[in-house]
């Protein structure tokens, strides 16, 4: 296997930055049945976060940056964003260890604790993150649809204190 590290974010990345923020986005949109393409124009905003506490990158011996991990402060915890690994690098232990470099940088600022908000529709990830250690429900965000947006709503949805929800 051809080694991959984990170090912080350089300008020199920016490219593959937005390549993988796009992907991300795209992944995201297709999920939710929107149709909108997404070129990484979101990165250049989350760039310029001021809680932005740091960015770290997988970098692939042969394929350069195929992965991504951000961390954003909030009080005494942070915040995973994003993750996001691509693609064909998927299953191969990448996003597991910017995981845990993530949580390494935040022990190193004193952080409490650390939280990510995964798509409700995106069980790999879900299953990721729960293998990862992040087993601690901390809060829900609920939608009401109000039509603006035609998604098609998953049927099997998720079953929370006896009540049951669409994803």
């Amino acid at each position: 296997m051809t080694p991959v590290t984990v170090r912080s974010y350089r300008p020199s990345d920016h490219s593959a930055g937005r390549r993988l923020w796009s992907e991300l986005t795209n992944e995201h949109n297709e999920m939710y049945g929107e149709p909108a393409e997404d070129g990484g124009e979101g990165f250049e905003e989350y760039l310029t976060r001021l809680d932005l506490s740091g960015l770290w990158v997988a970098d692939h011996a042969d394929d350069g940056v195929i992965g991504l991990v951000g961390l954003i402060m909030r009080d005494r915890a942070g915040e995973v964003e994003p993750v996001v690994v691509t693609t064909s690098h998927r299953h191969k232990g990448v996003g597991r260890r910017l995981l845990r470099h993530v949580a390494a940088e935040a022990k190193k600022r004193n952080m409490t604790a650390l939280t990510i908000s995964p798509s409700s529709r995106n069980i790999e990830a879900i299953r990721s993150l729960h293998a990862a250690g992040y087993d601690v429900v901390s809060s829900i965000e609920l939608t009401l649809d109000l039509d603006r947006h035609q998604h098609e709503w998953q049927r099997e949805g998720l079953e929370l204190h006896e009540l049951q929800f669409r994803s």
